[in-house]
């Protein structure tokens, strides 16, 4: 979807994942919000406010022309207009892919990641009043946005603290102990990027004559997108990934490195039944040139069974990572 075209930008922010950016842009008559892809593409934009009076119906001849749209009399909260705005500041959601605006520490849009204008859904303003195709009134909303709100603003805030991933990635590590047996190595999946990720290796151990191969920190924020899937997305949001080999535990690690980040980075989620194509050549697949890709299953009987942790009241899923044929990975029926 192509941007209103507008004589100024106020303000940008960019995802704590780098995966979607925020833009206000602004004319002498309105203002408007976009959540654009790094590359620009539009993925939901929002009108914010009149600043003259607004007209009686939709100015068309201002949409065709490309410009921000001014908000109909009948549904702004403002007819007359309203002074340019003030100090803008982003809240991102947990999953990032979606954020609440506020103007001088009061909210006055939000764009969900769900939002999408060709479907009639561009996001919601303070200032709006009804339906439109601009914007929906962010007051008939809340009931449904503000827990994810609360949610996000003391998820940042507990990930600011010093010490807090930490005891998170210590209590994932625990955890696999008593279900997997003593740790080996330890690799950094993430490097400077959010999400912060790692990869734990479990040595045989046991009865268990072969090494499994977890990543640790995926479930730390829920993925993207989930809630657009499933009628029960908390049951879904959090992963983490695993694999068992007998082979070179680094060749799975890298496996688990390609994926690690791959929902946050790129706005969508893995779940059961899911698949994943190996992003260079087949021949370079770490599993095996005959392979090219993956299938993620969970709680299947062929593996060591990983239940029982959870993170901020929600059950985490462990998806095992199955190499697959080129064929297999194109018809997996």
């Amino acid at each position: 979807m192509a941007a209103y075209r507008s004589g100024e930008v106020v303000f940008t922010d960019g995802s704590p994942y780098g995966s979607r950016m925020l833009v206000v842009e602004r004319d002498e008559e309105s203002s408007v919000a976009y959540l654009c892809s790094p590359d620009g593409t539009v993925h939901g934009a929002v009108w914010l406010a009149n600043h003259r009076r607004a007209p009686d119906a939709v100015d068309l001849g201002r949409v065709e022309a490309g410009l921000p749209p001014l908000m109909p009399y009948p549904n702004t909260a403002h007819p007359l207009g309203r002074r340019p705005l003030g100090e803008l500041t982003a809240l991102w959601f947990e999953e990032g892919d979606g954020v609440a605006l506020y103007e001088n520490d009061d909210l006055i849009a939000v764009i969900p990641g769900w939002a999408d204008m060709s479907r009639g859904m561009p996001g919601y303003a303070r200032d709006a009043v009804g339906e439109t195709p601009f914007a929906w009134a962010l007051s008939e909303a809340l009931d449904g946005l503000l827990p994810r709100i609360m949610n996000a603003r003391s998820f940042w805030r507990w990930r600011e603290r010093k010490g807090t991933w930490a005891a998170f990635q210590q209590s994932v590590m625990g955890h696999l102990d008593e279900v997997l047996g003593p740790a080996g190595r330890y690799w950094d999946a993430g490097g400077d990027r959010l999400p912060t990720v790692g990869v734990t290796e479990r040595p045989p151990y046991g009865e268990r004559h072969f090494s499994v191969l977890s990543t640790v920190g995926m479930s730390c924020q829920r993925m993207p997108t989930v809630e657009q899937w499933m009628d029960r997305p908390d049951a879904c949001s959090r992963v983490e990934l695993a694999i068992a080999t007998r082979g070179d535990p680094r060749e799975a690690a890298a496996v688990l490195v390609w994926l690690s980040q791959y929902p946050w980075h790129s706005v969508t989620w893995l779940g059961h039944g899911h698949t994943a194509q190996w992003y260079q050549s087949a021949a370079t697949f770490p599993l095996g040139a005959e392979f090219s890709g993956v299938l993620m299953l969970a709680d299947s009987a062929k593996f060591p069974d990983l239940s029982g942790f959870a993170f901020a009241g929600e059950g985490v899923r462990w998806l095992w990572l199955v190499p697959i044929t080129d064929a297999a990975l194109h018809n997996p029926h």
